[in-house]
């Protein structure tokens, strides 16, 4: 069942929205606290991809944790609602850790595409909460304790820039200091989430070049990181299961969150 991340009024609400942002959970049964991982999948900020949603929400239930995916809002919802949304999720994903028996202090997000760079957006853009809120959802910190990002948006400009995501977010002509504010590999610090980054080298939708740019950010600052980049693979690929070659990521995504006792 879908949860309403806002109870009440929803910041930047449009008077003509059809639909409220929501979060549907996919928990397991576990005797001990699970880890989470907070799902937002792609679609060019004007659509949620299905294959990104629900299968990778499963997958992960499979390798030991609870899974999350956000509907967060889209066109022609543009910035900044789909980052509250973003923030909210992890923010009521650790306000409800304890009620649905998973470790605080391990919640992780997932993000393909654009909703990988609402994803890296979070992961650089957080905060730890606002202690005074009446509200005890907003008074839980809203950094995720590590990223996925699979074939990630990063740059808001230049020639590697996504110009679907950027028009759906910012609208036509953004301004400069709007575009860089959302150039993620701009905002990395050395309080970055450790970060799983894959892509496909002949990307043509989203150029691979945005993996790099994050990853060499990552490295400036010390944060560390694994990418993987596959030589040939369409944009969008989800879990990739058709393609035995790139559908590898999925393995290589395992060793790595068992690193960081996530799965």
């Amino acid at each position: 069942m879908a949860i309403q991340l806002w109870d009440e009024k929803v910041p930047y609400l449009r008077a003509d929205a059809t639909e409220r942002p929501t979060m549907i959970p996919y928990l397991i049964d576990s005797e001990h606290p699970t880890s989470a991982i907070v799902i937002f999948p792609g679609g060019g900020y004007g659509m949620r991809a299905d294959h990104e949603g629900e299968p990778i929400a499963e997958w992960l239930n499979q390798l030991g944790m609870s899974a999350f995916v956000v509907n967060y809002r889209v066109a022609p919802n543009q910035h900044p609602a789909p980052l509250l949304d973003a923030q909210r999720a992890v923010r009521y994903v650790r306000a409800y850790a304890r009620e649905w028996n998973l470790n605080i202090d391990r919640i992780g997000i997932l993000g393909f595409s654009a909703g990988g760079h609402l994803a890296s957006t979070l992961g650089t853009h957080f905060d730890l909460g606002n202690k005074e809120a009446s509200d005890l959802i907003e008074t839980m910190s809203c950094r995720p304790d590590l990223m996925i990002l699979c074939y990630p948006v990063i740059t808001m400009q230049g020639v590697y820039a996504h110009e679907g995501s950027v028009i759906n977010l910012l609208g036509e002509h953004p301004s400069e200091d709007l575009t860089e504010h959302l150039s993620n590999q701009l905002h990395v610090t050395e309080e970055t989430p450790p970060t799983f980054l894959w892509h496909t080298a002949d990307d043509a939708s989203v150029p691979v070049e945005n993996s790099f740019l994050f990853a060499s950010a990552l490295r400036k600052n010390k944060v560390p990181f694994d990418l993987h980049v596959y030589e040939k693979g369409a944009h969008g690929l989800g879990l990739a299961n058709d393609d035995p070659h790139v559908s590898s990521w999925q393995e290589q995504c395992k060793l790595w969150l068992e690193k960081y006792n996530f799965a």
